[in-house]
């Protein structure tokens, strides 16, 4: 007969189990995740090629040998505001971990409180609000006291709080990426305002070059029709482009004082914070494109990275989501001491236990709970198709810039052909002189048009610096984190 009791009561407990279970809140509709990029997609077109081949190193910059930009670039790292922003949200993202994974640990406190309060004859002590000295009733004023500690814990059954600590995670993860990124973005903007001012350096010595051409040919033009033997037309052409060159100098000149001030922002340098930059030689450019790019690339760009665990972090929120349609479980402990009268406080009789578990059934909840779902599963949805997007954006950077580069590879070789034809005039117009078989003035007009080239010459040089350093940045610059994000969508 007990056998029998005891197995009645097992049923009893299962099909309670049953029945609470197949009270909770249902699933009413959940969508198929995105799709992620298909790989063919991450591929160059074959006629993109560069002359060199390999990734950019993590310090990519050193490969200018200069010392003047390694500082710069330094001092970026260290004291830009934007990367102090940048290290400042991982700071929150790893207190946001930590909030998450509290959330599944063992809770206690400690606590006392003093209630003085008057009791209500209508309310649940009703009796007590009499003064009965015998009955041990000395209302209606009592001084209630409670000392004791408190605990509780969250049995995380169905994975919910550990699937918000993985999304927590992800996150993180998401915003060191983001970090490398600005670091990534500070570092080629640096290089790119430093060799900005570099080839406005160089521009400067070629104009102050014109310069002195233009000058002397002004004074010649103007002793020959001091004397009648030129009209006064040649002066002023002349002078008209003496006036442009020193227009362009000045151009020149402004252009190196915003560059230097948009470093200065760029690093938050102070005032007297940013060094004098001398000026040094353009250094050759070398840009490469890598051979295997392909998924490499994904590894190699941090914002690639940053948004692939934005992602994975969104899986973790629909597990999460999903988790909260089924029963959760909870105990909650108190021991301490409990009195109506702060004298009888911590007496034996006065001890107090509670043991309490919990199950709690989301039954009816208006919706609430598949409109949670329905927006992790939206926002997942719209992280992947953004990331989708951010790779066909980074192959197309990588595609452009490397598109740019064997162009103006070409027109430079074309270019220093030119300068050299050209030159070729100038220096036979310089032995005329040497010989005294034409003027100097004639020998200085043919050095104009050589220094015209030479200027289009160092604007193509610095374009194709300025290329260089894009695509080390459209290839990551070199970052490299561990191989990318599995996505296993939910």
């Amino acid at each position: 007969m007990k056998a029998i009791g005891k197995r009645q009561k097992r049923v009893c407990w299962i099909v309670a189990l049953c029945c609470a279970l197949s009270s909770c809140a249902l699933i009413h509709e959940d969508s198929a995740p995105a799709s992620a990029i298909a790989p063919e997609q991450i591929n160059l077109a074959d006629d993109i090629h560069l002359a060199r081949d390999g990734w950019p190193a993590a310090r990519w910059w050193t490969r200018y040998h200069d010392a003047q930009l390694d500082a710069l670039i330094d001092q970026a790292l260290r004291d830009a505001p934007t990367l102090t922003i940048a290290r400042t949200r991982v700071a929150q993202a790893k207190s946001d971990v930590a909030l998450a994974a509290a959330g599944s640990n063992l809770q206690a406190v400690a606590f006392g409180v003093v209630d003085r309060e008057h009791v209500s004859a209508n309310g649940f002590i009703g009796p007590f609000a009499m003064n009965e000295p015998a009955l041990g009733f000395t209302g209606p004023w009592y001084t209630e006291g409670l000392v004791g500690v408190g605990a509780s814990l969250d049995i995380d059954i169905w994975g919910k709080q550990r699937a918000q600590t993985a999304a927590s995670i992800g996150v993180n993860n998401a915003r060191l990426a983001e970090a490398s990124a600005v670091e990534l973005e500070l570092s080629t903007d640096v290089a790119q305002l430093y060799y900005g001012i570099q080839t406005s350096y160089r521009l400067l010595e070629l104009l102050n070059q014109l310069q002195q051409v233009t000058d002397f040919a002004v004074q010649a033009h103007d002793a020959r029709a001091m004397r009648g033997l030129e009209p006064r037309t040649l002066v002023e052409d002349a002078r008209a482009q003496q006036l442009a060159v020193q227009r362009q100098i000045v151009s020149a000149q402004d252009q190196i004082r915003q560059f230097r001030e948009s470093m200065r922002a760029l690093i938050g340098a102070g005032p007297e914070g940013l060094p004098p930059i001398e000026p040094v030689a353009l250094p050759e450019a070398q840009p490469a494109l890598p051979s295997p790019l392909a998924y490499e690339l994904l590894a190699r760009r941090p914002d690639l990275q940053a948004l692939r665990w934005y992602v994975q972090a969104s899986f973790d929120r629909i597990d999460a989501a999903k988790a909260a349609f089924y029963p959760s479980f909870d105990i909650k402990a108190f021991f301490g001491y409990n009195a109506l009268h702060l004298s009888d406080l911590f007496t034996h009789a006065s001890q107090q236990i509670n043991l309490i578990p919990g199950l709690y059934l989301p039954i009816f909840d208006g919706g609430r709970l598949n409109a949670n779902l329905s927006g992790a599963r939206a926002g997942s949805n719209l992280l992947i198709e953004q990331y989708n997007q951010a790779v066909l954006n980074a192959v197309r950077d990588v595609a452009q810039t490397g598109s740019r580069l064997q162009a103006l590879d070409e027109q430079i070789r074309l270019q220093q052909r030119r300068v050299e034809s050209i030159a070729f005039t100038r220096d036979s117009a310089q032995a005329h002189y040497q010989r005294g078989l034409s003027s100097r003035l004639t020998a200085l007009d043919a050095r104009q048009p050589v220094i015209s080239e030479q200027v289009v010459l160092l604007t193509l040089s610095g374009q194709i610096l300025g290329q260089e350093i894009a695509l080390i940045k459209a290839l990551g610059g070199g970052y490299r984190a561990d191989p990318p994000v599995e996505w296993k969508p939910r």
